[in-house]
């Protein structure tokens, strides 16, 4: 029988979900989680809640799912060593050096969607590689799950419902670059829920509304994933009950009135608009008018002398409404006469969207989880040493490897490069033949859903642990800044690795001195923060409420990439970085003009002012830092 997984985010609501009737639930401690804005469990509530949940039956998965920095690392895995000291059932992870140094940690390990894992290849590292469970990416249709999950050699978890990122998770870097908030350390800001100036459209872009998939529950079943996860440690208790009730009533296919009003009163504790997600297909999910809860619409009401206008069907006495204009929410109260509804507080006479937001119902199952069950625990960590040979730096001279994705591009950064990363796949072989003695390296695709590309004979930069397993024999493998390398205890074999664009000046100083191979800064370029298989976003120039303007285009596979508003530039930093022991550095110049490719190349190669005021001409004036100087939370 299929697993119902529920989330939990506090202690208050541990009982919730399994009062729904969910066969796991998957929480967090105080660090290490992906969600690390909820109050979460401190070890000895950690320690109780796993005791409370095994007394009914249930599994407890805990998450320690963010890139952890290398001076992190021995709390992490002392972290994980309690975990199992204290009988949950399993950990979830995202950072490859945790991996590594958990391997010996006797507890169940799995993948989490942080982790990219979306095709049969990825799922196969996994099981080489000591994991027993993937949550594969949200970004999967159904009839690739059909195509990947019966050969799987472990076991598959799949979203059915909640919040859903816009970009790939573990790929995103909006909410680090412009708040120094990093989603991949369980700190994100939310970008997508914004509002966002187009140029032919204005809203919410990129706003996905809420996965809600209750009639594949079935094939998902039929098909062989072991479980069913519902998204929410940061929605209340309630949620978690609502929905663990509703999936475990689908999965025993029970249905009629009460399944109907179960799914009535989810709607009114959580609601910004629903689909099925990408389980139906590629299509627009996007909801650009609001993105926090609405509850349930009830009327389109003419409001005069702040008294509504008429009877409202679908409201009692006690239920709460909202009152809405457009994408505004005006405010909120309880009905307390539903012949005579006033509103209490000061408003326009006009008309108004009126929505139900609670009742005496939901109210009195929330009332329930006020307050949790007591949880205690004794249990302390214990003291872990992890072992990390520093050696001696030799300053060297950095390559220069230039990411080009058309020929003109590629003409003009030939003179200047040591590598080409080129990334077109329509025009592979004839930029292959251009290259000459400058090599050339085929960048994969971010998401392969199909394992499509696989390349044994010539270079290539990979950017999932799928292509890592299907082109381990090519003759150099790099590995690109989205496999979020962050600290020095990975085991990848490859050639060389781009570090995490997160680190700071700081980080990479401390990296190198512990990490035996070569390894890429990303020096130049306008980073890509987003990465999505949504087909809303129209290509050009979007502009956030303070005023950053963001790129938007769409690759040769119809995936739309959003690049940040200026580029990074640490053109001045060569020398210091070479100083650090860097071997190369990342220039990225797709979808750029010739003219700003040769800038770089010839300041890079011959350094002075002027070259350099040139390209910060080229790039409108607007450069920054990056993570150079901030680094993330």
């Amino acid at each position: 029988m299929i697993e119902i997984l529920s989330p939990v985010g506090s202690p208050k609501g541990l009982s919730a979900p399994m009062d729904g009737g969910c066969d796991a639930v998957y929480l967090g401690g105080k660090t290490f989680g992906a969600r690390a804005m909820t109050d979460n469990f401190s070890d000895k509530e950690l320690e109780g809640a796993i005791g409370y949940a095994h007394d009914r039956g249930v599994n407890v998965y805990v998450t320690v799912n963010t890139i952890i920095r290398q001076d992190e690392m021995e709390e992490a895995v002392s972290f994980v060593r309690f975990l199992s000291d204290v009988g949950a059932d399993a950990v979830l992870i995202q950072d490859l050096g945790l991996l590594k140094n958990i391997s010996n940690i006797d507890i169940s390990k799995h993948a989490s969607t942080q982790m990219q894992i979306h095709s049969l290849n990825g799922l196969r590292w996994c099981a080489d590689n000591g994991l027993d469970r993937a949550v594969l990416a949200r970004e999967l249709t159904m009839e690739e799950l059909k195509a990947i999950v019966p050969d799987s050699p472990i076991e598959t978890e799949v979203f059915v419902q909640g919040g859903m990122c816009y970009c790939m998770s573990g790929g995103c870097y909006m909410s680090a670059y412009i708040k120094e908030s990093s989603a991949n350390r369980g700190m994100c800001l939310r970008p997508c829920r914004s509002y966002y100036d187009g140029d032919e459209e204005s809203g919410l872009l990129m706003n996905i509304m809420d996965l809600q998939a209750i009639d594949y529950v079935k094939e998902l079943s039929n098909l062989g994933v072991k479980s069913i996860k519902i998204e929410g440690r940061a929605k209340k208790p309630v949620y978690a009950y609502l929905t663990a009730k509703i999936y475990s009533m689908i999965r025993e296919g029970r249905t009629g009135p009460e399944l109907d009003e179960a799914l009535y009163q989810l709607k009114i504790v959580f609601n910004r608009g629903s689909s099925v997600g990408y389980l139906g297909g590629i299509q627009p999910i996007v909801q650009p008018v609001y993105s926090g809860s609405r509850g349930v619409y009830l009327c389109e009401a003419d409001i005069r002398n702040n008294r509504i206008q008429g009877m409202v069907e679908g409201i009692s006495e006690g239920d709460g409404m909202m009152i809405c204009k457009g994408s505004d929410i005006i405010g909120g109260f309880n009905v307390r006469n539903t012949s005579d509804i006033k509103v209490p507080f000061r408003i326009k006479d006009g008309w108004y969207e009126l929505r139900k937001t609670s009742d005496p119902r939901i109210q009195a199952i929330s009332d329930v989880y006020e307050n949790g069950p007591v949880l205690r625990g004794n249990t302390s960590r214990r003291k872990v040493k992890l072992k990390l040979n520093k050696h001696h730096i030799e300053p060297v001279k950095p390559e220069l490897s230039f990411y080009i994705s058309d020929l003109e591009g590629l003409d003009a950064a030939l003179p200047y490069a040591d590598r080409i990363y080129f990334d077109n796949p329509l025009l592979e072989s004839k930029a292959s033949g251009l290259c000459g003695d400058v090599e050339f390296v085929r960048m994969l695709p971010r998401f392969d859903a199909l394992d499509e590309y696989s390349y044994n004979d010539v270079p290539v930069m990979i950017s999932n642990l799928a292509h890592y397993k299907s082109c381990i024999d090519a003759p150099r493998i790099y590995a690109s800044s989205v496999m979020n390398i962050f600290n020095p205890f990975n085991n990848l074999d490859v050639y060389q690795t781009t570090l995490s664009i997160e680190m700071s000046q700081k980080d990479i100083a401390n990296f190198t001195p512990y990490y035996n191979g070569r390894c890429e800064v990303m020096a130049f370029g306008r980073i890509e923060v987003m990465y999505t298989r949504e087909p809303s976003l129209k290509e050009g120039i979007i502009t956030d409420e303070n005023g950053r303007t963001f790129h938007v285009y769409k690759d040769t596979r119809g995936f739309t990439r959003v690049q940040n508003s200026s580029d990074a530039d640490l053109l001045d930093n060569i020398d210091e970085l070479g100083g650090y022991g860097v071997s190369s550095i990342g220039l990225d110049l797709r979808n750029r003009s010739p003219e700003l490719i040769q800038a770089v190349g010839d300041m890079c190669r011959n350094p002075d002012q002027e070259k350099h005021d040139l390209i910060f001409d080229l790039c409108g004036r607007r450069t920054t830092q990056a993570m150079w100087v901030r680094g993330v939370r």
